[in-house]
């Protein structure tokens, strides 16, 4: 049992590892793509084969992503304290299936802006009904607060969609940043 213990404490820092390796796929792909702009462009368009060289770079690059956030809402789910915490960490579970399902169903296809709006929606429902199952402060508010600035986020007039994407990945990367610190027994 307690290879397991070690194991799920260590999930802790999937969140932030995934953030990491999504942006070095992320990087590699536009290393491929020299039209790719940050102001004129979705990220997703890095996994477009109508557009993009070698599309499969950030395709798997969300998969591969989505494991670590799998693995961060395991290490939620282990460390709640009710069932609160659970569901967040469930809805957060769900949105690393609708990542992944990014990488399946790329830009270009028809289920696309589907599973690519509807993983930002699970991740954010998560992050919000985890943080108002703890008893954790900061993490409370954290939670709240960002969830705040991702509605917000979408009143926005964006230069693009990856600038927006890319602030809205920012929230997430808070929000994990903030586990790891906060959360390292239980929440």
């Amino acid at each position: 049992m307690g290879v397991v213990m070690k194991t799920l404490e260590k999930f802790r820092f999937a969140g932030i590892v995934g953030i990491i390796v999504y942006w070095l796929f992320v990087a590699w792909s536009i290393s491929r793509n020299p039209w790719f702009s940050m102001f004129h462009n979705a990220l997703s368009d890095l996994g477009d084969p109508a557009e993009a060289s070698s599309p499969w770079i950030y395709n798997y690059g969300l998969i591969v992503t989505s494991l670590f956030v799998l693995a961060f809402s395991i290490y939620l789910i282990w460390v709640a304290k009710n069932k609160v915490q659970t569901i967040g960490g469930a809805y957060i579970s769900i949105s690393a299936i609708f990542l992944a399902l990014i990488g399946v169903f790329h830009s270009g296809t028809q289920l696309h802006v589907f599973v690519s709006t509807y993983f930002f929606i699970q991740f954010f429902l998560g992050m919000l009904i985890f943080g108002l199952g703890t008893s954790e402060r900061v993490i409370k508010y954290s939670a709240i607060v960002l969830f705040i600035l991702a509605l917000l986020g979408t009143f926005v007039d964006w230069p693009s969609v990856a600038i927006e994407e890319t602030y809205e990945i920012t929230l997430i990367a808070v929000f994990t940043t903030i586990v790891v610190l906060r959360c390292s027994k239980g929440c």
